[in-house]
């Protein structure tokens, strides 16, 4: 129960970065002086985030023995 849990608050953060994350790339997408290879490195960021929200949530659900 407790594994549970601490993957639940862990869930909750990395998809709480994920949405920062989000949010600091539309600004950069804004401002035209912003650093291209900086705004790629957000990118990959994010995306390595949302495979870490998936490996996380994929902990979260049960087992199905078919």
């Amino acid at each position: 129960m407790a594994n549970t849990e601490a993957l639940a608050r862990l869930l909750a953060e990395l998809k709480a970065e994920h949405r920062e994350l989000d949010e600091e790339i539309e600004r950069a997408t804004e401002n035209p002086s912003f650093d291209q290879l900086d705004l790629q490195r957000l990118k990959k960021r994010k995306l390595a985030l949302k495979d870490r929200i998936a490996k996380v949530g994929s902990g979260l659900l049960p087992d199905i023995i078919a």
